[in-house]
């Protein structure tokens, strides 16, 4: 349930705050938090990260609803994982869902985090990278929050 709880926030988050981008900002303009270093800057995306993949939308949210499919298909697995996987695998969720709504209401990904230096993202592009990231940290040094694996009574 925790597992929903946090993705559900992600979606939540991500909505609210494309939401507000689409309609307080123009597209294109850079928009300055921190001049020089954060500005908010509209963009529709009609591809994946970095752009690749441009106007695949149909091909993209087909591979976003097969990614929450298989989690549902193996949620049983998912759900013996300790908890940090659990929660990396949400934020990834969370993220994948969020585009994927815009995909289908817009046919593309509303991105406005401008940082200079690299593409302008979202905060499900965030979630999902965050995501990604622990849990390539979780397998790769065999460790999750709450300490080594196998110090949890071998699971």
């Amino acid at each position: 349930m925790r597992m929903v709880a946090v993705g559900l926030a992600v979606v939540v988050v991500d909505q609210a705050a494309k939401w507000w981008v689409v309609h307080r900002l123009a597209p294109g303009i850079r928009n300055p938090v921190l001049p020089g270093l954060i500005y908010l800057t509209r963009v529709h995306n009609p591809g994946a990260a970095f752009g690749l993949f441009p106007y695949q939308h149909i091909l993209l949210s087909l591979g976003a609803l097969g990614v929450l499919f298989f989690a549902w298909w193996r949620r049983r697995d998912i759900q013996r994982l300790p908890a940090g996987m659990r929660f990396a695998i949400a934020l990834g969720l969370g993220g994948a869902t969020g585009n994927l709504i815009d995909r289908l209401l817009r046919s593309a990904v509303v991105d406005f985090i401008d940082l200079g230096i690299l593409p302008v993202f979202n905060v499900a592009d965030v979630a999902i990278v965050t995501g990604v990231a622990l849990l390539s940290w979780f397998v790769l040094t065999g460790r999750d929050v709450a300490g080594p694996r196998g110090s949890r009574g071998g699971t």
